[in-house]
């Protein structure tokens, strides 16, 4: 039986690695440009990390993460995201003392045990931004600008941004109060997964995307109406920073996230594009965090983003990028004695920078030629019995079938000057 890939899992092509490698360069010139370090995280933690890190009510923790024991019998798991790795090595190494602000960015592989579906696999990848050490809407402002500019540099304009505030500590529990007496005389009518939240998460049930759940929850209280001057005066600052920066944005009192340590300023970016699966990427403040997971309190905000559904905008938008991987030139040896002639050439024009292909078959000149043709190479030296005898090449012009002998020694002089036209 052929063995295939495991279920939620792909393998890039050389096709699509091409657009994979030109996000990754993306990536990396605008989080530069903003001022953030990369880091890099193991991609397995210890399981408590997530459940304090990410909330024990979650779907995540509950039932999508891949966890298994080492042999000391210690619960590992797959990170299913990023935040809480960033924030552990964050404490682990005391960056805090290195600076007022920390600014980090990463990018890899997650795992989460869930349904494959369009643009959502079980093994995935995310990039993302993390900043610690600062309280001020302009830091919210930042991350909700970095992430659109990256998405209209790809060329993808047309985005939405969904924003809203669910609170702090002090004036969640008061909203919270409010929702559970709110649905608790639905409680009957709402999905198995609402009815076990409703008195553990209830927030949670404003994200269910079961119909009736959001007809049952249409008319719930708004969490704007019920916070403390804090929250609401940091929301309305960040509002006229984006205001001034020109970000179009939504305020979407139902947009809770689907982490626990969120705090105040929640947002997604979304994209037409995808259907039910919409949102590019999202975030938040978690500014609970760090001390939930064992460091002094620190506040923090980020956001992540998957790399499978930006594949798809830019692939359904035809916004990959053009790439030139024609061949500089396509050595063709005719003979044994030839082919090792013609490999130590290559190599050495390689390491000089110039893209060179040769055959490695053995094959006939006419089927050498055929194989060039398809490279697109506007060049080929063919190294025959005479060549090699009078430590020549022949160059042959594939668009024009002009052909001329030069000395091995002058080829890479003769291509500088072919490609300097």
């Amino acid at each position: 039986m052929k063995i295939q890939a495991p279920k939620g899992t792909y393998d890039l092509l050389p096709n699509q690695t091409i657009l994979w490698r030109h996000i990754e360069a993306q990536i990396h010139q605008i989080f530069t440009e903003y001022g953030y370090d990369e880091v890099r995280t193991p991609m397995f933690e210890y399981t408590d990390l997530f459940q304090r890190g990410i909330g024990d009510t979650t779907d995540i923790v509950e039932k999508e993460m891949f966890t298994f024991s080492d042999r000391g019998e210690r619960s590992l798991t797959l990170r299913p995201e990023g935040t809480a790795s960033v924030v552990r090595a964050f404490i682990e190494h005391n960056l805090a003392n290195q600076g007022s602000i920390a600014k980090l960015y990463y990018y890899g592989p997650m795992f989460r045990c869930e349904a494959p579906q369009a643009g959502r696999f079980r093994q995935f990848n995310q990039f993302g931004a993390e900043v610690l050490g600062s309280k001020d809407p302009r830091v919210d402002a930042e991350i909700i600008s970095l992430a659109v500019n990256f998405y209209r540099r790809l060329g993808v304009t047309d985005l939405d941004v969904n924003l809203n505030s669910i609170g702090c500590t002090e004036c969640r529990p008061l909203y919270r109060q409010k929702l559970i007496e709110h649905l608790r005389p639905k409680s009957e009518k709402l999905c198995p997964n609402c009815q076990r939240r409703l008195e553990r998460n209830p927030l949670r049930l404003l994200d269910c995307k079961n119909e009736s759940c959001r007809r049952l929850t249409e008319d719930v209280p708004l969490i704007t109406t019920t916070l403390c001057p804090d929250c609401g005066e940091h929301f309305e600052k960040l509002c006229k920073i984006l205001d001034s920066c020109d970000i179009k944005y939504k305020l979407n009192p139902r947009l809770v996230r689907g982490f626990d340590y969120y705090t105040k300023t929640v947002f997604e970016v979304l994209a037409g594009d995808l259907g039910s699966q919409n949102a590019l990427c999202g975030g938040g403040r978690y500014d609970g965090l760090v001390e939930e997971c064992g460091g002094k309190p620190t506040p923090g905000i980020g956001f992540a983003a998957g790399m499978e559904r930006l594949m798809m905008v830019l692939e359904a938008r035809s916004l990959t990028p053009a790439v030139e991987k024609r061949p500089h030139l396509y050595l063709a040896p005719l003979g044994d004695e030839q082919q090792v002639i013609v490999f130590s050439l290559c190599i050495k024009l390689r390491e000089a920078g110039w893209i060179v292909e040769t055959d490695l078959q053995g094959r006939s000149l006419k089927a050498q030629l055929k194989s060039a043709d398809k490279s697109g190479t506007p060049l080929v030296g063919i190294v025959g019995e005479d060549e090699l005898r009078n430590n020549q090449i022949l160059i042959r012009k594939m668009n024009t079938s002009e052909q001329e002998l030069i000395s091995i020694e002058n080829l890479a002089g003769y291509l500088e000057h072919f490609y300097e036209k």
